[in-house]
């Protein structure tokens, strides 16, 4: 067994496919309209036969609660491996990215959590 796709929900699938792509540097995989959404996947440069990351409306009624809750505690949804967190901090603050914990040292990992504009709290995180 392996895992082949990852929800993300979000508010408005093009705009998360801007940031997802442009800001963050994924690469859009797949997309098929179906009615008002679509099924909307991108994936990363560095595998791109490996998970897809589904841009998935949040329009069910049990998912604005739900990432109510998380974003009031500061918990992000996912998180994302990048080879230096610090780097990458930099990298995206340039490019306006809202972070809500900057790099944190948590033993040998350090972290970083920013605001993916599309409702959701992100984690980036690497080792040593």
């Amino acid at each position: 067994m392996k895992i082949t796709h990852m929800s993300l929900f979000v508010d408005d699938q093009e705009k998360a496919l801007a940031f997802y792509t442009d800001v963050l540097g994924f690469v859009k995989k797949t997309e098929i309209p179906m009615g008002d959404v679509k099924w909307l996947t991108v994936v990363s440069p560095e595998a791109p036969d490996g998970t897809e990351l589904v841009l998935e409306p949040s329009n069910h009624p049990a998912v604005a609660p739900f990432r109510e809750a998380l974003i009031e505690d500061g918990i992000p949804f996912t998180s994302f491996a990048v080879e230096d967190v610090t780097a990458e901090h930099a990298r995206l603050t340039a490019l306006g990215v809202h972070f809500t914990q900057p790099p944190t040292e948590m033993g040998p990992v350090t972290t970083a959590v920013l605001d993916d504009t599309c409702g959701n709290l992100i984690q980036i995180a690497s080792m040593g």
